[in-house]
């Protein structure tokens, strides 16, 4: 949905951007230290038709998310 701007289950071009950036929220970050500062924000893309989501982190952040998670496949 993010890239595409249409709804992979119904087709739908109506998305909505959620940014929790400018948010405190603790379940919409992933923390990769001990500070705000060292987490990542997750947006979340939302069908405004049927309601189906996808969670995105942005590239420049998935470096720190690699170093604090191990691989797991």
């Amino acid at each position: 949905m993010k890239n595409t701007k249409k709804c992979p289950k119904c087709g739908s071009n109506v998305i909505i951007e959620i940014d929790y950036g400018s948010k405190i929220l603790r379940n919409q970050w992933v923390h990769t230290g001990s500070t705000l500062l060292s987490s990542v924000v997750v947006t979340r893309y939302v069908c405004a038709d049927c309601g189906y989501s996808e969670e995105w982190i942005d590239k420049d952040d998935l470096p720190k998310l690699r170093e604090k998670f191990p691989r797991v496949y």
